[in-house]
């Protein structure tokens, strides 16, 4: 079975999708991903004592815009009109879990606006604590739901 590529012409050149003529439909998707970090700098957290303030607040809207201007951030996704997106944290002794939801009633999935948000979350966290934790890491960042109605 030979596979080919939506994203890639016949001659292998890169192009964009085309949807026109699939059908409008509600979709939702599900992204997370963590960021590792120290003990020391969740209790400065959980303190709201690290040196750039309240960091849970700036990483939500860094992914909010993230997933909003995700057509622009990634060459050949489609801009979408966005419903909803939604980003939340849980966090843990070692990490901070983001989760991001990305609602649209469209032709084309919103994956990669929930990616986006996680990933952009991600960087704020990251940008905002390494002043007190030089041992970060982002992991695991994947979608884990995907529906359209």
């Amino acid at each position: 079975m030979k596979h080919t590529f939506s994203h890639l012409d016949k001659h292998g050149g890169a192009q964009m999708v085309n949807v026109g003529r699939k059908p409008i439909q509600r979709r939702r998707a599900v992204a997370e991903g963590r960021l590792v970090c120290a003990p020391a700098t969740i209790r400065a957290l959980k303190k709201n004592a690290l040196p750039k303030g309240d960091v849970l607040t700036v990483a939500q809207v860094a992914g909010i815009q993230a997933a909003k201007r995700t057509g622009e951030l990634v060459p050949l996704c489609h801009p979408l009109p966005l419903s909803h997106i939604a980003i939340h944290f849980k966090v843990g002794a070692r990490f901070i879990e983001i989760v991001c939801a990305a609602e649209t009633t469209s032709q084309t999935g919103v994956e990669m606006e929930a990616l986006a948000g996680v990933a952009v979350a991600a960087l704020a966290l990251y940008d905002m604590c390494k002043a007190v934790d030089k041992g970060m890491r982002i992991e695991g960042i994947r979608v884990t739901q995907k529906i359209k109605e």
